[in-house]
């Protein structure tokens, strides 16, 4: 294993070529000008000059994040509008400058290639943990600053984000389930526990591009390949997946990909963020990227005893290598709760101020195990060379490896064989830092509006005058856009120069309720999270 801390540092990996080797590779021929995927003469022409360099396990890099602020946003407030998150930030400007870019776009940048993670029209699933609450379910925060990253894709995005979780008849994304705490109150993993999933989709982005779906209600519903409208599960071999239509009425059937209404169309990206923690004595001993998969299969299929515990490995190296592969996986390490697996009480968790990534999630279950759980308190069952942890990781390894592996370049996943043997890893250290060239955009300062009567001697109209401020944080502003919200979505009513601070919107309905988002655009086509005002 490397470990590389001076982030101006590149040395080529174990396996005989580096990442940015990999993506000379296809600069140098592979890709040629095709974007968004690769065609079949491409990647064979990529995958016999990679085997010339004599690889096995190809690219098992990880990435982590150190000493993150408790407070993670840019700036000093935790205020709705304020969602760059400083570790998330981080993590994926170190990504992309060892070759990971997390946007597919055309140009060349930090953050973007044509080969890249996300592009903007993907539907982008976000598996998270909400099967509990307190530290026990994934961070919040940490989701919230996904998000906006997301969002702010550089060509705009269009697709759907979707928070998920299968809690098997225990799950909430309100972090309110009464399992296991005797209590029904909401408790996010956040600075502000208030700020649960849902408050996420449905407060503080309230963005038709955002939305969340729960499959513990669907999770006994099973329905077969031609059902493209039931939401329910599919079976697949020893295994299910779900199928289900989004909020924004895109039909996901995870193995497949979106039903379009006559074929799959594979714009579909699986981001797996689970939180790292103890599971259980006996058992899985803990929970990670790919025990965090349980959250995804239906355990009413047939094969909960199977999975509990002797089928762990395979179960979760088959759902991600035949059934949907994670573009990446994100382990929050904010806090880790060493004790517990409810994530309470507070003694029985450790803020760890950390998270870490890889497309490999054999070697990031590895590595987080030993290197940042295990450290808390010593517990030799959270050691990856512990038997309870060794049987599953070798078995998902296996059950991957034997599946040919995870390669899929059409969707930005270079990872092809897994592993558990620390000489394959690259990992790959940054302290948190503020990344200057991210230029996040913040809401317009004090939006507020007045409804008035404007009358002449033939004519009368009500107008709602709105009026605002320019927020000083922003740097580069070009333009406002300004939408208006009805029945679940958002159109654009205007778009005025930056130094224009007031719209009257003309002939209004005297008794009518209207609701208005405002956003700031900088001049590389960011805008930014909107201030909102209701009239």
């Amino acid at each position: 294993m490397k470990n590389h801390e001076n982030k101006k540092i590149y040395n080529p990996g174990r396996n005989g070529i580096s990442r940015r080797e990999f993506f000379e590779l296809i600069k140098g021929g592979a890709l040629f000008s095709l974007f968004p995927s690769f065609s079949l003469a491409e990647k064979a022409k990529l995958d016999t000059r990679i085997k010339a360099k004599g690889v096995s396990a190809v690219l098992n890099d990880i990435f982590q994040v150190r000493n993150i602020p408790d407070q993670p946003f840019y700036t000093s407030t935790y205020a709705p509008g304020n969602n760059h998150h400083i570790g998330v930030d981080t993590l994926l400007d170190l990504m992309g400058e060892k070759g990971l870019k997390f946007y597919r776009s055309p140009g060349e940048t930090a953050l973007s290639s044509p080969s890249g993670l996300i592009a903007p029209e993907d539907v982008v699933l976000i598996k998270v943990n909400a099967q509990w609450k307190y530290r026990g379910c994934t961070n919040s925060d940490l989701i919230r600053g996904l998000i906006q990253r997301i969002l702010d894709h550089p060509d705009g995005f269009t697709g759907e984000v979707v928070i998920f979780e299968n809690g098997q008849g225990r799950g909430s994304l309100n972090c309110d389930t009464s399992s296991y705490y005797g209590n029904s109150e909401i408790h996010a993993n956040a600075i502000d526990e208030s700020h649960s999933f849902l408050y996420l989709v449905n407060t503080l982005f309230n963005d038709p591009r955002l939305s969340s779906f729960l499959l513990d209600p669907v999770r006994s519903t099973f329905i077969g390949n031609s059902d493209h409208v039931t939401d329910g599960y599919r079976l697949y071999e020893n295994v299910s997946y779900p199928c289900f239509t989004t909020e924004g009425g895109r039909r996901v059937e995870l193995k497949e990909g979106v039903w379009n209404g006559s074929g799959y169309s594979q714009n579909l990206k699986l981001i797996n963020v689970p939180v790292l923690k103890h599971h259980d004595t006996g058992g899985s001993e803990i929970t990670a990227a790919l025990k965090h998969m349980y959250g995804v299969v239906s355990m009413e299929d047939g094969q909960s005893g199977y999975r509990h515990y002797f089928g762990l490995g395979e179960t979760c190296g088959k759902m991600m290598a035949s059934v949907e592969t994670p573009v990446l996986n994100i382990m929050d390490a904010i806090w880790v709760s060493h004790d517990s697996l409810g994530g309470y009480p507070p003694s029985t968790t450790y803020r760890a101020n950390q998270i870490l990534a890889s497309q490999d999630p054999v070697a990031l279950d590895y590595w987080a195990a030993k290197y940042v759980l295990y450290p808390v308190d010593n517990n030799t069952r959270h050691h990856p060379s512990y038997t309870g942890i060794d049987v599953w990781l070798r078995d998902a390894r296996d059950a991957i490896n034997n599946r040919g592996g995870l390669r899929n370049l059409d969707k930005g996943i270079v990872v092809n064989h897994v592993t558990k043997n620390e000489e394959e890893m690259q990992v790959y250290t940054r302290e948190a830092e503020v990344i200057e060239t991210f230029n996040p955009v913040n809401p317009p300062l004090n939006f507020t509006g007045e409804k008035v009567l404007n009358r002449s001697l033939f004519f009368s109209e009500y107008i709602n005058i709105l009026t605002w401020e320019a927020n000083p944080e922003n740097e580069n502003i070009v333009e406002y856009r300004l939408y208006e919200l009805k029945d679940g979505k958002q159109s654009l009513l205007a778009t005025v120069d930056a130094s224009t601070f007031s719209y009257h919107h003309r002939n209004v309905l005297k008794n009518k309720t209207y609701n208005y988002a405002l956003g700031a655009v900088n001049n590389e086509g960011v805008e930014g999270l909107p201030a909102y005002l209701i009239l």
